[in-house]
């Protein structure tokens, strides 16, 4: 290690949908690490390619699966942490590992590209957490934390260090501000909603100490992949069968629904005992058709090609305030919906109610009211929701909102508090 990167820090944004690196040399700017090619970000996604036995990430990995090579993609790995699912074995390139094990996996290919990339590795890596990893169980989140600890030392990072994503954030803004400024950070990632107000000045950067800059730190589990299923629920589902009545007048049972909705728990409705459960609904349809196209989907592994179908949409209907079309024809000649956005307000109106009543409840335990705030700033992908920021606009109406960097920006902060 030369003694440049010995006195560096690597901070690591592992992420429930996206990841991003980020390093710090002796007080220097925080720069990004590239992941693929020049891009500073990755999807946090894994393809294991059945016909060669290899494996793939992040975009090639998402490519891999859309171009229909034989094999499993998985994705939203972090969502597992906390849960007994983390321990359970599956079988990649004919071997069992636990989805821990796969984490691992993900995280020393990161290990690699820093190596790659900067000639070493850091003396110093901080990870980033969500203030909860699983809400209300301190001890679940305890183990959450350490199981990912695990999986970095197991990934070959040497020692790794936590700091919480929202603060970490908080200090990536704190390098562009010239006065000082109470801000409530508000980080909605793929996995979860995270909020802290924190005290941020140009002369308290170098502090070794911030803790009493903190003044409250709230998170709910509840994000970008939340609002994926959400949509999928309302628009994709009923296609297969979802809320649909069978012969006896009870609607079809609703849990491969949603699961099929849910990013990382899409894989385990392909296994043989989960198609026969599935196969066994057929009685409790009264249009055979919509059970026909269910089985389609889990017998040819499109599950996650309909999630990617839902978040690309979701994206491009906020983003462009339009319509947003989900063609299905590859799964039935002619087959589709659309995402309107004020379908997409409606539709979320339930989860981004959660999000807004966490940011609330940390305004309140800071003591303060919504003008003692001069300003919200927003990271992570799924704050750029424009239902998202227009609830908090009205929840919060004197303060305004200034966009970070919204994949990068957790990364760099947490090079930062190195």
């Amino acid at each position: 290690m030369t003694a440049t990167l010995q006195h560096a820090t690597l901070g690591i944004d592992f992420g429930t949908s996206n990841s991003a690196m980020a390093v710090r040399v002796a007080g220097g700017p925080a720069r990004m690490v590239p992941l693929e090619g020049a891009a500073p970000t990755l999807p946090t996604a894994l393809f294991f390619n059945a016909q060669d036995h290899t494996t793939h990430f992040g975009r090639d990995a998402v490519a891999q699966y859309l171009e229909g090579t034989e094999g499993r993609l998985m994705r939203s790995l972090k969502s597992l942490l906390g849960s007994a699912l983390l321990q359970d074995k599956t079988a990649v390139h004919n071997q069992l590992v636990s989805y821990q094990d796969i984490i691992s996996l993900f995280l020393r290919m990161l290990a690699q590209k820093a190596c790659d990339g900067l000639g070493g590795m850091p003396g110093r890596v901080v990870m980033g957490r969500p203030v909860h990893f699983v809400d209300g169980d301190a001890d679940r989140d305890q183990q959450a934390e350490q199981a990912l600890r695990q999986a970095a030392l197991d990934a070959g990072f040497a020692e790794v260090s936590f700091q919480l994503e929202p603060i970490a954030a908080a200090l990536d803004y704190e390098q562009r501000i010239t006065h000082e400024s109470v801000v409530l950070v508000v980080d909605i990632g793929g996995g979860t909603s995270d909020f802290t107000i924190v005290r941020l000045a140009p002369e308290r950067r170098g502090r070794e100490d911030r803790s009493s800059d903190v003044l409250a730190t709230t998170g709910v589990h509840v994000g970008g992949t939340d609002f994926d299923r959400r949509l999928s629920l309302d628009l994709l589902m009923p296609l297969l069968g979802f809320r649909h009545t069978g012969p006896t007048g009870r609607e079809v049972p609703s849990r491969v629904f949603f699961e099929l909705s849910t990013w990382h728990l899409i894989q385990w409705l392909y296994s043989p005992r989960a198609l026969r459960d599935a196969q066994n609904l057929r009685t409790d349809y009264s249009n055979v058709q919509l059970h026909a196209r269910l089985m389609r989907v889990l017998h040819e592994r499109l599950g996650h090609r309909m999630a990617n179908t839902v978040e690309q949409a979701k994206i491009a209907a906020s983003l462009a305030d339009a319509d947003a079309p989900m063609p299905l024809d590859w799964i039935e000649p002619g087959l589709g919906a659309a995402v309107t956005p004020a379908g997409l307000a409606q539709f979320l109106a339930q989860p981004l109610a959660q999000v807004v009543a966490c940011a609330h409840e940390c305004v309140q335990l800071a003591g303060l009211s919504g003008e003692g705030l001069d300003a919200i700033y927003l990271t992570g992908g799924s704050s750029a929701l424009r239902p998202l920021r227009q609830a908090l606009q009205v929840a919060f109406p004197d303060t305004p909102q200034v966009e970070g960097d919204l994949f990068g920006g957790v990364a760099a902060g947490l090079a930062v508090s190195g």
